[in-house]
């Protein structure tokens, strides 16, 4: 047997999605906004990004990157442990420990590296996760990296995490037990049902982390999540989150009001043997992190934007996420008619994301279209006319 003879029912799958559709990987030839990029020879209306506020053209990022590499270059070449702290590294920790109101922060570099090293160093073998089904892969690889017992629970289902967590305390009335969420969902842009998840928290005596990712800049009056939003920053214990979307950059971050925060720095092999952040990404975060706290105005534009397009689709019928969010998710029971609409709002100028099972929390297929505060009204519409072509069975 050969080493890539595991993956044959995979290369069978991919040469039938060729032979039919001619391929589903995008290549962004030319990047000309943040709504806006050559794909295949052509303008196209990028309708499938994270970049919710709008921000990766942003003047003041551009030039605080820029400035950055002129004064620092353009990488640290050593991990965070070595060479790789710089100042510039040493203030964003602030400054979001300062955004968030908590005493402690650590910024990793990237989002996917931040629940890496906290879910595979915080929590060990005598301790237990409880995690939302539909969490992020980066979640279940952190716990599988530490070896720590996972049990899943019901997505976004109350009632199911509380029977298990009651359960799990009968069994082990001393354990340190965490439980782990998200604030908006990735897939189907759903919230997570937070104060009632903190009541079951604090009903049990165990610890609470939830994922911001994609709240961040979202929710909440000044932007800081969906913790914001539901009045509980005080019961969360650990906050994670990343620069890769609304932040305008690459990173992420863990914040907290424990100060013991700090020793995972010396213990987490993600943290110690991953080099740091460039400079450039640390300047285009703090300053996306600044305008954040300047520009409440781009949040309301985002809003209005997804509010719009969740309208427009489900008004032509289509079956849609539960909630209107930025994430605005379009279900399909059957892959090749995802495929098919996909191909087709391509070749009209519209590029969203397509995912396939089993990356999808239930097994259907989903075109996942990402708002921005930068799209403009007409590009919303133009998204929306795009999907009238097509039928919603």
């Amino acid at each position: 047997m050969g080493i890539f003879d595991k993956f044959a029912r995979l290369a069978s799958q991919l040469e039938q999605v060729r032979a039919a559709f001619g391929g589903i990987n995008v290549v962004i030839e030319k990047i000309l906004s943040p709504t806006e990029a050559i794909v295949n020879g052509k303008k196209v209306i990028l309708a499938g990004t994270n970049n919710y506020l709008g921000l990766t053209f942003d003047k003041e990022c551009i030039e605080a990157a820029c400035q950055a590499i002129r004064e620092e270059g353009t990488g640290t070449t050593g991990s965070r442990m070595a060479n790789g702290t710089y100042y510039s590294h040493v203030i964003l920790e602030r400054e979001l420990s300062e955004f968030f109101d908590k005493k402690a922060t650590i910024v990793f570099t990237t989002g996917y590296t931040a629940n890496l090293a906290i879910l595979s160093t915080l929590v060990g073998r005598e301790d237990i996760v409880l995690l939302d089904a539909d969490c992020h892969a980066s979640i279940y690889d952190g716990t599988r990296l530490g070896g720590v017992p996972v049990y899943r629970f019901r997505h976004n289902d109350v009632e199911d995490l509380e029977k298990r967590l009651k359960r799990l305390r009968e069994k082990q009335p001393q354990a340190n037990i965490l439980i782990v969420i998200e604030g908006l969902y990735s897939m189907l842009g759903d919230r997570a049902p937070l104060k009632e998840i903190v009541a079951v928290k604090e009903r049990y005596g165990a610890y609470l982390l939830i994922d911001e990712a994609h709240s961040l800049g979202v929710l909440g009056e000044r932007g800081r999540g969906l913790a914001e939003e539901a009045g509980v920053e005080d019961k969360v214990d650990f906050i994670v989150g990343t620069f890769s979307k609304s932040l305008a950059s690459i990173g992420g971050y863990c914040t907290s009001d424990y100060e013991e925060l700090d020793l995972l720095r010396y213990a987490s092999r993600p943290y110690v043997f991953t080099a740091s952040l460039s400079p450039a990404n640390i300047a285009a975060a703090r300053t996306a992190l600044r305008i954040i706290r300047e520009r409440p105005e781009l949040k309301e534009r985002l809003w209005q934007n997804a509010l719009k397009l969740y309208g427009r689709l489900k008004e032509m019928g289509f079956e849609l996420g539960p909630e209107p969010s930025p994430i605005v998710a379009v279900r399909f029971r059957e892959p090749e008619r995802a495929l098919s609409v996909w191909k087709g709002l391509l070749e009209q100028g519209v590029y969203v994301n397509m995912v396939l099972p089993p990356a999808t929390p239930d097994g259907s297929a989903l075109l996942r279209a990402s708002v921005s505060a930068a799209h403009r009204p007409e590009q919303i519409e133009a998204i929306s006319e795009a999907f009238s072509s097509f039928s919603p069975a």
